[in-house]
């Protein structure tokens, strides 16, 4: 290798930012859609801080049809604060849809994360508010002094539930219930488990996101994760 062009990070490099613009495109547009909560992190192996949902408590919500082959999108009853919070949304932000704006949540939740079990930085940076990606860049710091690794795989989203909406000024805030089936583990150097197992939990998370409206960034910003 000595000598070498490091051919491999390149390559690595390429499908980073490939997969960022791809979400660029899933979310972008002006869809309407950003930031999620954060906690201590646990089994679930992605929440590094203490979270925080929006005051208030949830609404009810009404089943979307069902989309083939894929996660049950649950939507506010109209008349309820998320239902008016959605549509002062779509009003300013023409293109947004709560349903496109799920599908663009469900690719953030994944690749938030993948990129935090790899501790992929950049991906991370792109994705998330900056208090977030602190929290995040200090689990994967603590993570990395203590020779751990994290392996996290989603094996299936079972439902997505906007829980919450609301326009404040022009930034736009959206909070999302994923119900999920994952696996989480934590090893140490020497391969012993540290926290969870190898096998398939249940876990309900409670993500909120947030963009301005009108950005020319089309991305929207994790700023909060948290359990349910």
């Amino acid at each position: 290798m000595s000598g070498g062009f490091p051919i491999d990070l390149i390559l690595f490099a390429m499908v980073a930012a490939f997969l960022v613009l791809r979400l660029r495109s899933v979310l972008g547009r002006r869809t309407g859609f950003e930031r999620p909560p954060a906690p201590e992190p646990r089994a679930t192996g992605f929440d590094p801080r203490g979270g925080r949902v929006l005051d208030g408590t949830a609404e009810e919500v009404r089943a979307a049809p069902a989309q083939a082959g894929g996660p049950r999108h649950m939507l506010p009853v109209a008349g309820s604060p998320p239902a008016e919070g959605l549509r002062r949304i779509a009003a300013a932000d023409q293109g947004f849809t709560p349903d496109r704006f799920l599908d663009g949540a469900e690719a953030a939740f994944r690749m938030v994360v993948g990129a935090f079990a790899a501790g992929d930085r950049q991906t991370l940076r792109a994705l998330l508010g900056d208090a977030t990606y602190t929290g995040f860049e200090q689990a994967i710091t603590a993570r990395e002094q203590a020779g751990e690794s994290q392996r996290t795989e989603i094996r299936a989203v079972h439902e997505m539930a906007i829980e919450a909406a609301e326009l404040r000024g022009t930034l736009a805030e959206v909070v999302v219930r994923f119900v999920t089936d994952q696996v989480n583990m934590t090893t140490a150097r020497d391969g012993s488990v540290v926290t969870g197992s190898d096998a398939v939990t249940e876990l309900t998370d409670i993500w909120t996101f947030q963009r301005p409206v009108g950005s020319a960034d089309p991305t929207w910003k994790l700023v909060d994760t948290a359990h349910a």
